[in-house]
């Protein structure tokens, strides 16, 4: 939208976290660190020629280890073609399309398991229960990345979520419109809290009336 309230804190991110383009790269991992936009740490993975790359570290991984982009080491931290990695494995950071550095199942915790290979199709399935047909030459990280069960502490205190949100440049907290003055919000006023017109709303239509379900094609629950 523009504005300083919507823009992305991009200054405080630790960079792209992707696979590189080399189809084989070893290199040892020399620090673990917080990245404000990942919910699980990264690992800075640096090679004897002094080349660094960033990846998703797994659960288990220390400062030391060796990380292999490799095709044939079966090892948690490597990364590999998931055509490459026997079935009931758990992966993540799992490429789309060869070469796209990973973009499936990436947060801290989460997993894809291997199910079965099909010629030059794998299927996995998904933190979620769904089964998906990728590519074998797509790659991905084997084991679990680090920082599971980062949900099952409260956050306890509002100003805790403040900067939770506020680093990852969200807007916190969200007043409801219901809630506001009639100056405030198309759906403010009232001697009770109520929306006092259709919630629903052309994609036409002009900023500051263009508040609730935006071009919705139904509301309400589906029967």
């Amino acid at each position: 939208r523009g504005t300083s309230k919507f823009k992305i804190p991009s200054h405080r991110f630790l960079g792209e976290i992707k696979y590189p383009y080399d189809r084989e790269f070893e290199g040892t991992v020399t620090e673990i660190r917080r990245d404000a936009i990942h919910s699980a740490p990264i690992m800075v993975v640096r090679s004897d020629e002094g080349r660094s790359v960033m990846l998703l570290a797994p659960e288990g991984i220390k400062v030391g280890d060796t990380v292999k982009i490799t095709e044939n080491e079966v090892a948690v931290g490597n990364v590999l073609p998931i055509g490459k990695i026997p079935e009931g494995y758990p992966v993540y950071n799992v490429e789309m399309e060869p070469g796209d550095g990973g973009r499936l199942v990436r947060a801290a915790g989460s997993h894809a398991t291997i199910v079965s290979h099909h010629g030059d199709k794998t299927v996995i399935q998904l933190p979620s229960g769904a089964f998906k047909t990728l590519s074998s030459l797509c790659r991905a990280t084997i084991g679990i990345p680090a920082g599971g069960g980062r949900g099952e502490k409260p956050f306890v205190k509002a100003g805790k979520k403040y900067h939770f949100a506020r680093a990852r440049g969200k807007v916190y907290p969200l007043v409801r419109g219901v809630a506001m003055n009639p100056v405030a919000h198309p759906h403010g006023g009232g001697s009770h809290q109520h929306v006092g017109r259709p919630s629903t709303v052309s994609k036409n239509a002009p900023p500051g009336r263009k508040v609730g379900c935006i071009g919705a094609r139904r509301t309400g629950r589906r029967k």
